[in-house]
């Protein structure tokens, strides 16, 4: 069931991007939104090892 506080994100993708993000997912047992939020959990956790933690306002915190 989706969570209602969750966000949308809508983007567009070229149609080889596209596939070699299916082909990849795949290969690591994901979904392609599964790999997209891989993805971006990764680059978060990079930067902020690099450039410290992002802080939240108290507005996007979880209850």
């Amino acid at each position: 069931m989706r969570n209602k506080n969750n966000k949308h994100l809508g983007i567009e993708i070229d149609p080889e991007l596209h596939y070699k993000l299916h082909f990849i997912s795949k290969y690591y047992g994901r979904s392609a939104n599964g790999e997209i939020l891989y993805l971006i959990r990764q680059e978060i956790k990079a930067f902020e090892q690099k450039e410290g933690v992002i802080e939240l306002p108290e507005d996007t915190k979880a209850n």
